[in-house]
């Protein structure tokens, strides 16, 4: 039988918590990408709109505090650890604090329920990475005797406690409308990326689009739980140079199209973030709201599924089903260290000839 597992990191992309640590966060994003100056500068007004802080810190802490009780109410004795991407508390040092603290068998819960290289590949390149840091840090990690397992657990997109959450989120925005299910437009938003990156998800036999595919299949799964036949998906967030294709239709450019065709109610489902972090609150809450407003829409933002108890519930019951080392490995998105679930799958897509803004803080 395989070596149960004794913690949790609980792995996210990171956000700085005031105004000196915006222009830092943003290099470290951007790091190696040729950014402009200019360009960061333009995005770290957008922060600075909030005071320079990013909700996401705290909302993640807020998860991990809800997924602590459900793993004591399940009897699950695993402490959970919080680490970054981009910015502090960063994964490689909360590594290196798990790996003083005795742990050797460690359980990564990632917040992007998605595939792609953005959604799923690049976790797996951040626990490479801090177990490459950690190597050099502490070097009897690279023994048998000291060696560390990080095994990051699947995709989640297509869990019925993620549909549940979501289909009540879209509930609760019918209701501040005070409408019905057949008299609004609902409407899916998720993270815009390169087209030729969606190509590129996936296992290449399978023929790309893995992450387009996935996201498109979680909204039909909301939408059937609410019992709606029409809705739309489209896209948010997209930041790089005109010449180069995104996933289309952008939000804002949808709402233009859907009030010239009469539609006066409108809620967004921002189903591919799990928390409100900066990119829900100034793409969808002023940018989209704001376009809204012009067009005479009656306009409500659903809530991401964040501290939702089903989706808590979930994130617990992955780890019940993996802390004794029987979970399955062959789920997509699963690895130990670094190691992707497919070969050749999610693969990094050719940088853009020109520079690119930068993400906000995507999960």
């Amino acid at each position: 039988m395989e070596t149960a597992f004794d913690s949790v990191l609980f792995l996210s992309f990171g956000g700085p918590e005031g105004p000196d640590e915006v222009m830092p966060f943003l290099e470290n994003v951007t790091r190696g990408r040729g950014i402009p100056r200019e360009r960061l500068e333009s995005v770290a007004e957008h922060y600075l709109h909030f005071g320079g802080v990013s909700p996401i810190n705290r909302l993640n802490l807020d998860m991990i505090d809800g997924l602590r009780a459900d793993l004591a109410r399940r009897g699950v004795d695993l402490p959970v650890y919080f680490g970054n991407r981009n910015w502090h508390p960063m994964a490689e040092d909360t590594l290196a604090e798990m790996y003083r603290a005795g742990h050797r068998r460690i359980l990564v819960f990632p917040t992007s329920a998605w595939g792609g290289y953005s959604g799923c590949r690049q976790y797996h390149e951040d626990i490479d990475r801090s177990l490459q840091a950690l190597a050099s840090r502490e070097p009897a990690s690279t023994t048998p005797e000291g060696a560390v397992v990080l095994r990051k657990l699947p995709q989640y997109w297509s869990h019925p406690a993620f549909t549940a959450a979501g289909a009540d989120a879209v509930r609760r925005g019918i209701e501040k409308l005070g409408a019905s299910e057949d008299s609004v437009r609902l409407v899916f938003t998720a993270h815009s990326v390169p087209s030729s990156a969606d190509a590129a998800s996936g296992p290449a036999a399978e023929g790309g689009n893995l992450y387009s595919r996935q996201v498109m299949a979680a909204s039909q799964a909301v939408a059937d739980a609410l019992g709606v036949d029409d809705f739309d998906q489209v896209w948010q967030s997209r930041s790089g140079p005109p010449q180069i294709p995104w996933l289309e239709p952008d939000i804002c450019d949808h709402l233009e199209d859907l009030a010239a065709q009469g539609v006066r109610r409108v809620v967004v489902y921002p189903i591919g973030f799990i928390s409100d972090h900066l990119e829900v609150i100034w793409d969808l809450d002023n940018e989209a709201a704001e376009t809204a407003q012009r067009l005479g829409m009656d306009y409500v933002r659903a809530d991401t599924v964040g501290t939702d108890p089903r989706f808590i519930e979930m994130i617990g019951e992955y780890v019940e089903n993996y802390v004794g080392g029987l979970g399955d490995l062959t789920a997509m998105g699963c690895g130990d260290n670094g190691r992707v679930c497919r070969d050749r799958c999610c693969v990094p897509a050719a940088r853009p000839s020109r520079p690119s803004a930068p993400a906000a803080d995507a999960t």
